[in-house]
């Protein structure tokens, strides 16, 4: 059993259920084989923290201290694109054509916070807002537009995902942007 910890958006349930809309017409036009990733999983990451066989407090600290830290306003932005990366596992997202300004901001200032509080800068060297929602595909998705999906960012969450057995997603800790 494992722990991958990492910052995140979370969608609300309308965002959710549109994700799995857009996702389940993107299956029934391309007809991929691989794992869909299930609704109660999507959520967008902004900086993954490494897989662990324990939590290490150092590392809760430093995480509680750089969320603690963000200051950003709420904000809203589209997801409108599909695709896909050209890694082994082939994972199909639906992302953003550009990055927006307000979600590039408050990345800037997680990332800060992390460098602030002893975490070292373990970002890709792009920047590539994305919800994965097909894992292991048997192709790649070539980039297609997508029926916007508004959503609305109103908090930052820390997530640990359990993995093995007893396999999930605990939030442990939700941080409100300002209004």
């Amino acid at each position: 059993m494992s722990h991958n910890l990492f910052f995140a958006l979370w969608p609300d349930d309308d965002v959710r259920e549109r994700i799995a809309a857009t996702a389940q017409r993107l299956k029934q036009a391309h007809a991929p084989r691989g794992r869909w990733v299930k609704p109660h999983r999507y959520h967008l990451t902004l900086r993954y923290l490494g897989e662990h066989s324990t939590l290490p407090p150092p590392l809760l600290r430093a995480c509680h201290a750089a969320g603690d830290g963000v200051r950003a306003p709420s904000f809203s932005f589209a997801l409108d694109a599909a695709g896909s990366f050209a890694n082994r596992k082939i994972p199909w997202w639906l992302g953003c054509q550009a990055l927006p300004h307000a979600l590039d901001a408050l990345w800037e200032s997680l990332s800060r916070g992390l460098e602030g509080n002893g975490v070292a800068n373990g970002e890709p060297a792009q920047r590539i807002a994305h919800v994965t929602i097909l894992r292991d595909a048997d192709r790649r998705l070539a980039p297609e537009r997508i029926e916007p999906i508004e959503w609305p960012v109103r908090e930052l969450v820390l997530v640990d995902s359990l993995l093995g057995a007893a396999s999930g997603y605990t939030i442990l800790q939700h941080w409100r942007l300002d209004a």
